[in-house]
């Protein structure tokens, strides 16, 4: 029988726990005090409740749920013994089905994992498209898992719990994220796509005008036009990828969304993908419909922003802001090709890239969703977070030069070791960086060019990264860290050279965009969580023309970004697509 809400409503106690009887394992209690939260407005707002009913239990009545839930592939499966739940669970990954050599293995892991935590290892095995994780990708997170503090693990299991849990909650109410599934199956299609080098590891890396960067820009193209139904598309002359889907009235102030298809080095499939893959399905499900809004709406694939290839960074959203720098042009990447001649062997007109310049009098404003790219949503259990501001932040290259000297020969007090002196401005940046709140500073790249085990470093090259909720915070960092530099270089009788690359001023979100944001979560029957981005995003540039407000998705796996364990569910995305189609209709009503 398929649940309803309006059954679990008008349930009493009783009932309302034997219809929710299995989505805890052996923990009826859960949905008992569950029960108490009721009306429900949503399936959303019922599993939630449910996460609540278990935080608020204690720390022993969570260990007990925990050690309440069968081994995988352990004594409760081979003796048959397991609930009908965790046997087709076990079953859609494969682990009933498992070679002796597998089997062995998990068992070992089993064993080894309780001997260290004193509770068994909990993972939602059916993932986060809810089609069943393979046993290779269960056995890597078994051993990844083994390494983690024994808090952070048990917060960990519970996540799962919960995840499990919502997939039987969907079985139950026989309900599909259809809008999810089709985003996140969007995101498994364009990760085949990856530059040389990294594509034949099995990782995903899109630089800016590569061929893999190209075949992207092609992919989400043909999306656009022929599966969701676009009316315009476009890749334009930086390399961005434009879809417009027209309004009722072409003369009214468009809605101006996106993110960036391109990612960092062995990065995830998801960070900037998912601003674009979320509005697509929200055209594709008007153009399925035959509806239109009363204002086009413009998304854009934004073709770089990480910052990678290139020293120059939002190149595409810069250029919609009309603040391409010429002088990019000339900048060259590792092998020595200038990005005018990237973009010339792409086919892209550089000449047209001061006509990408958008006039903000005919936009309404910029939204963008993304992955938030960080731990706080995962930790508190949300699906969804209201940006408030986006952080401030400025980057550096740098280079400290001393002498190349004989590491035998040389007197520990006649050394000019550049990568000591890199070093030791690396401590200093720590420090400074952990000395005020909403401050982070951080060396994220240190090379020491043709060194050698057996030379006294001659040059050390070094980036910095600072970044800080108010522009103030900020500045007052980078002017400290500069003067330390000089301070270093001077008493190690070295020299050094220090390059800005980016400076972005601290994007507050507009209120009443953020409001349409906040309504939108609301409507979805799910708490209002608000908290600023300590990411940069495209909507930083935009905020420089006109109001930008953003909507964050809670990742997997603490919320890690920027790595190939970065990760996204189905239902979560499911939200969101559901929170944008709510903002827009928000829109429409207000211009109706």
């Amino acid at each position: 029988m398929t649940l309803t809400l309006e059954q679990l409503n008008a349930a009493s106690q009783a009932e309302f726990t034997a219809l929710l009887d299995g989505t805890y394992e052996h923990s009826p209690w859960i949905a008992e005090a569950a029960w108490a939260k009721r009306p429900f407005a949503s399936l959303a707002a019922l599993k939630l409740a449910m996460v609540e009913a278990l935080r608020e239990a204690g720390t022993e009545a969570q260990l007990k749920l925990i050690r309440a839930h069968p081994e995988l592939a352990g004594k409760a499966m081979v003796s048959k013994t397991l609930t009908a739940e965790s046997t087709n669970e076990q079953g859609k990954a494969g682990l009933t089905d498992c070679t002796p050599e597998e089997f062995a293995k998990i068992q070992k892991l089993n064993a080894d994992y309780n001997a260290k935590f004193g509770f068994p290892f909990i993972l939602a095995v059916r993932g986060p498209r809810g089609t069943g994780l393979n046993k290779a990708e269960i056995i890597a997170t078994f051993e990844r898992r083994l390494d983690n503090h024994p808090d952070y693990e048990r917060a960990e299991c519970l996540r799962n719990i919960h995840r499990i849990a919502e997939i039987r909650l969907d079985d139950k109410f026989g309900f599909q994220p259809e809008l999810g599934n089709l985003v996140w199956d969007w995101a498994e299609k364009l990760a085949v796509h990856s530059d040389p080098g990294y594509a034949e590891r099995g990782e995903l890396t899109v630089t800016y005008l590569t061929d893999a960067h190209r075949a992207c820009a092609q992919r989400l193209a043909h999306w656009m036009r022929a599966d969701c139904g676009f009316d315009e598309v476009d890749i334009d002359a930086v390399g961005n990828v434009v879809g417009v889907y027209h309004g009722t009235d072409r003369n009214a102030k468009r809605l101006l969304t996106g993110s960036h298809y391109d990612t960092v080095r062995n990065g995830g499939k998801y960070d900037g993908r998912l601003g674009i893959f979320v509005p697509m399905a929200c055209v594709r499900e008007l153009h399925r419909a035959g509806k239109r809004l009363p204002f086009d709406f413009e998304v854009v694939g934004f073709a770089e922003e990480e910052g990678q290839r290139y020293k120059a960074v939002f190149l595409g959203s810069g250029a919609l802001a009309g603040h391409f720098d010429p002088a990019w042009l000339d900048q060259k990447d590792a092998d020595g090709i200038t990005m005018r001649e990237a973009m010339q062997h792409a086919g892209l007109c550089v000449d047209d890239i001061p006509k990408l310049r958008r006039d903000p009098s005919k936009y309404q404003g910029f939204v963008e969703v993304h992955i938030e790219q960080g731990p706080v949503l995962n930790e508190m259990d949300l699906p969804l977070g209201i940006v408030t501001s986006i952080n401030g932040n400025a980057r550096f290259v740098g280079e400290i030069i001393g002498m190349a000297s004989h590491a035998g020969t040389t007197p520990m007090d006649r050394r000019r070791d550049a990568a000591a002196g890199a070093a030791e401005l690396a401590l200093y940046l720590e420090k400074r960086g952990a000395s005020e709140p909403d401050l982070v500073a951080t060396m994220g790249m240190l090379e020491v060019p043709n060194g050698s085990i057996n030379v006294v470093p001659g040059r050390c090259k070094f980036s910095l990264d600072v970044r800080a909720t108010t522009n103030q915070v900020r500045d007052g960092c980078i002017g400290d860290v500069r003067a330390e530099l000089a301070r270093i270089c001077e008493r190690r009788g070295l020299h050094f050279k220090l390059e800005e690359t980016i400076r972005a001023a601290a994007a507050p979100s507009a209120p009443a965009w953020q409001q349409r944001w906040e309504r939108a979560v609301a409507s979805l029957g799910l708490p209002l969580f608000r908290m600023p981005s300590g990411a940069g995003h495209d909507a930083m540039k935009l905020h420089e023309v006109m109001p930008q407000a953003m909507l964050f998705q809670r990742g997997l796996n603490a919320g890690i970004s920027h790595n190939p364990l970065e990760s996204i569910t189905n239902d979560d995305t499911e939200l969101c697509v559901r929170a944008f189609q709510h903002l827009l209709e928000q829109l429409a009503t207000e211009q109706s």
